[in-house]
């Protein structure tokens, strides 16, 4: 793959810049599918076929209060597909205006949705997580260890968590203070929007750490955030991933300390190549053409050169 070589340097204009961007074209006709995956869940899925023969599939797995619409997924949907993958847009519980097809949330650790839709795929596919999504791409191939050939044939993870409670620390910095405030509103809309919780019970939260203190870890048997964190964070089940990975990781990144991605558990895995780059910010990565959206076109460059 081309090195990077970013059209700004600054993290923060990386990060902003590559949100607004317009992509490339999305995929005409796309598909979409409702999988119930267990009792009273319901997820949407997206999919975009390619024209002529196909090269394999790749889940496409959105990042914190994203969707199968935002355009980091439609862009890497419509590269996929131009390389001859079938992209499928994976949307969350809840998220992709499904609120109403859920009786629990989402989680940064919640990878069973994810194995259904696996088992319903005609083969293997990649998987292709941006930020969130990467945390659970990597803990689920963890999860799955000396099984996980037979349900993934590579995972790369771009700008993901994979250290949750170093990730909402950095995040709950004052330089993010304008990142954190907007996903707590967007997270508060969509749990409003799930009529389970009345407004009076998001009094007071201001952080994401606060939210998931009393909102998340209680809905899934946690306890506290701390305990979400430590138990979900893809970094401890990463000595058992047995598939090819893909880490594509800015040092700059806002969100995510790079620390995370030099630990013992990184660099011993065998499995796992770490592209990493000075700059880039988070999930921005936008670079001078003829890759204008880099990590997009070195994660399908990567897929394609697999074996």
């Amino acid at each position: 793959m081309t090195a990077f070589q970013p059209l700004v340097r600054n993290p923060h204009m990386q990060t902003i810049a590559a949100h607004y961007w317009r992509r490339r074209g999305r995929a005409a006709d796309s598909e979409r599918r409702l999988y119930r995956t267990e009792p009273g869940v319901q997820v949407l899925v997206e999919t975009d076929r390619p024209d002529g023969p196909t090269r394999g599939h790749v889940v496409l797995l959105h990042g914190l209060e994203g969707s199968g619409q935002s355009s980091y997924m439609l862009g890497l949907a419509a590269a996929a597909r131009e390389a001859g993958f079938v992209a499928h847009r994976f949307n969350f519980r809840t998220c992709g205006g499904t609120e109403h097809l859920c009786d629990t949330l989402y989680h940064a650790g919640l990878t069973s949705d994810l194995r259904y839709l696996l088992g319903e795929l005609p083969e293997p596919a990649f998987l292709v997580g941006f930020s969130l999504g990467g945390n659970v791409a990597m803990k689920l191939a963890g999860e799955l260890g000396d099984e996980g050939p037979r349900w993934i044939r590579g995972v790369a993870s771009i700008s993901g968590p994979l250290d949750l409670a170093a990730s909402a620390r950095r995040i709950g910095e004052p330089d993010n203070r304008v990142y954190e405030q907007r996903f707590v509103k967007k997270m508060r809309a969509r749990l409003l929007a799930t009529g389970r919780y009345p407004a009076s019970q998001f009094a007071g939260l201001r952080t994401l750490h606060a939210l998931d203190d009393r909102i998340t870890a209680p809905s899934f048997g946690f306890g506290t955030a701390d305990r979400y964190y430590r138990t979900q964070s893809a970094l401890g089940f990463i000595d058992r991933v047995r598939v090819p990975v893909l880490l594509i990781q800015a040092r700059d990144d806002t969100f995510v300390p790079f620390e995370t991605f030099e630990s013992e558990a990184v660099r011993n895995n065998r499995h796992i190549e770490l592209l990493a780059t000075r700059h880039g910010g988070h999930l921005g990565f936008l670079g001078r053409r003829p890759h204008r959206f880099w990590a997009e076109d070195a994660a399908v460059e990567w897929m394609a050169a697999a074996r």
